[in-house]
């Protein structure tokens, strides 16, 4: 019975968001039409880069306010063209396309249409037909505006989607950077300034997901939370649905298994489902039947004078619980080690921009492994991938923007309340993935800064009141004494560099090193730790031995450094490592930087360096020591 009244608390807390962000699914009363392809565009290189809002550019077509070029979409900007000053472009550009909408989109009145941007990089406006429908702060996350009251105002015209997005990050934007104009007219041109970020990775820009248009009937179902848990073989399932557009509507909620068969339902907005021999979410390499998902069907029939209708979505459910000890991680009440990978939304031509190709192959690679979980650093990833997390069984730390942190003015009331926008609109859209077991606030933040204290205090405990169903973390690399923060965490995520960073060269000391990093972080707060990022640069194909740095041979001594601790502390309170970084990625230019950062253990082109093959062998031996695969997955990977 507690366990049943702690699902119905757990479940209104998550409930505290008014409004939906559910992923656009077809269904019976719901179309779709994509609108990736190509699109007009135009960078604004006027000095205040403010001549496109001056001039009205949204008012016309983009192409009779000077020149366009094509740009695809999904995709960033910056290494699409020969131009150097695109790639490093700061400021506003434009982009638009003319769609046709169906005819009977614009006819039947009892539809709604809405217009939906899976990203944009940074801050973006968006008009429709010239009038402005939605403005939205923040890359990485969806945003949407209802649209079909404006086309029926004339159904002649063709629907002209105009969406104007800056990348300037400020010291309260996240992540958070400066702009820093050079006034030295010896050296530098009039207007000449630069953007200035703490973080190490290319400040790709542009929409970088899926654009398209959906509709509803006018009374829909907006939102879908479940929280799950499960007694001996029975499942239980927490619902409850959110309903607009009407205030008297019918419902029926059917749960239904991986070959669609009714287990159960329900005609209540809310309520729960108990599932009898049940089919729990396990991980990858966990269990033999990975990453299996029922799908919850609702259906909302509602009447007015004049007609009926219905909407129908159908949500994946995967059952499972996460719990943590001071000492363990727990999926389904057994203990769960991490063994994966950082990754990047970053990749030839398209920079951050969604690629099903390179999503796959990355799964492919990731399978292949051994590995069972990854984090999304530094911002949250498309929810495309999120889904094929669920599927695969592949466990994943969802982290925010938050990376970069480092001005003192950054942990001031503007950049706290952005912050907290920023995780509901996560969790909003997050909470119903099963792959997603953590939320992370922030990478690598000065949290050893006086205001730390409060602003991660505060940013935790909003976090854990949206959702009190996942631990909360931030990622490290602050000195364990000064931590302003780690009071407040479930886990201790920490990221260190022993004989790159610090000591470079000298690898016989990451044993020592590693080991005072763990007894210091554990004895002072007693709670479970994950090595969140640890590596070494590595130029493909450079080998020298004895081994020194940037060849093959110094990545792998490095790695196999570290193991020999993670193996000892593991058995204590050590739950996971994750290796930094599954592939290299691009960075802005720098002295330290050849043409980004090359800690991968692929290629930016997913070729493996001799580091993959190390990882291969220890990944898939921590699998099998687990006792859960069957027959067929225990095997000695080669090297």
């Amino acid at each position: 019975m507690l366990r049943v009244l702690w699902l119905f608390a757990a479940l209104d807390a998550v409930l505290l968001l008014d409004t939906g962000m559910l992923f656009p699914r077809e269904s019976s009363s719901r179309e779709l039409k994509e609108l990736n392809g190509l699109w007009a565009f135009r960078a604004d290189r006027s000095p205040n880069r403010n001549q496109g809002f001056e001039s009205a550019w949204y008012k016309s077509r983009l192409a009779e306010t000077g020149p366009v070029i094509d740009m695809p979409v999904p995709a960033s900007y910056n290494d699409i063209t020969q131009d150097p000053t695109l790639r490093d472009f700061i400021g506003w550009v434009w982009y638009e396309r003319e769609v046709t909408v169906p005819t009977r989109w614009i006819t039947d009145d009892g539809l709604r249409v809405v217009l939906r941007v899976g990203s944009a990089h940074y801050y973006s406006v968006v008009w429709v037909n010239g009038v402005k429908v939605t403005e939205h702060e923040g890359g990485h996350l969806p945003f949407e505006a209802e649209i079909g009251t404006l086309l029926r105002k004339d159904p002649t015209m063709p629907c002209r989607i105009t969406i104007a997005v800056n990348n300037t990050l400020d010291l309260h934007t996240l992540p958070p950077g400066t702009i820093q104009y050079m006034t030295d007219r010896t050296r530098y041109p009039a207007g000449f300034f630069v953007q200035n970020t703490n973080f190490d990775f290319f400040n790709y820009a542009g929409i970088h997901r899926p654009v398209l248009l959906y509709t509803t009937p006018k009374a829909y179902v907006d939102d879908i939370t479940v929280v799950t848990d499960f007694l001996d073989d029975t499942g239980l399932v927490r619902y409850g649905v959110s309903v607009k557009g009407t205030t008297s509507a019918t419902m029926k909620v059917t749960l239904m298994d991986k070959g669609g068969h009714c287990i159960v339902s329900s005609n209540q907005a809310s309520g729960m489902l108990k599932v009898p021999n049940v089919n729990l979410w396990w991980p990858y390499l966990m269990h033999e039947n990975p990453g299996y998902l029922y799908s919850l069907e609702v259906r909302l029939k509602a009447s007015d004078a004049s007609s009926t209708s219905e909407d129908v979505y159908t949500l994946p459910v995967g059952i499972r619980t996460v719990n943590v000890s001071s000492t363990q991680f727990f999926i389904n009440n057994k203990p769960f080690y991490f063994h994966g990978v950082n990754k990047h939304e970053d990749a030839d031509i398209r920079g951050k921009g969604l690629d099903w190709p390179l999503i796959v192959k990355d799964f492919n690679l990731m399978k292949w492994l051994g590995a069972n979980s990854f984090r999304t650093s530094h911002y949250p990833y498309a929810e495309e991938i999120l889904q094929m997390c669920d599927r695969h069984g592949i466990v994943v730390i969802d982290e925010s923007p938050g990376v970069g942190i480092k001005d003192i003015r950054s942990f001031g009331n503007a950049s706290l309340t952005h912050h907290l926008a920023v995780m509901d609109e996560l969790v909003r859209r997050d909470k119903n993935h099963p792959s997603v077991v953590m939320w992370s606030v922030a990478n690598e933040p000065a949290a050893e800064m006086p205001p730390a204290e409060n602003y991660f205090k505060t940013l935790i405990k909003h976090t854990k009141a949206l959702d009190p169903t996942r631990p909360v973390t931030y990622i490290t690399d602050s000195n364990f004494s000064r931590d302003k923060g780690a009071p407040f965490v479930d886990v201790i995520c920490v990221n260190s560099y022993f004989s790159w960073y610090h000591d470079p060269g000298h690898v016989e000391v990451i044993p020592l090193q590693l080991n005072t990093q763990f007894e210091d972080w554990y004895g002072k707060y007693k709670k479970p730790i994950i090595q969140s990022e640890y590596g070494a640069d590595v130029v493909p194909g450079l080998h020298n031995d004895p081994p020194v740095m940037f060849t093959e041979e110094y990545q792998k001594v490095v790695l196999q450094q570290y193991h020999g601790v993670f193996d000892q502390k593991r058995k204590k309170y050590v739950i996971g490592e994750l290796i930094w970084n599954f592939a290299d990625f691009m960075t802005t230019q720098g002295i330290t930087r050849v043409v980004g950062n090359k800690k991968g253990i692929f290629t930016r082109q997913r070729q493996p360096k001799a580091a993959a093959f190390i990882l291969k062998e220890r990944y898939w031996r921590l699998a099998n020591e687990t006792g859960t695969l069957p027959l067929w997955t225990k095997y000695p990977c080669p090297l």
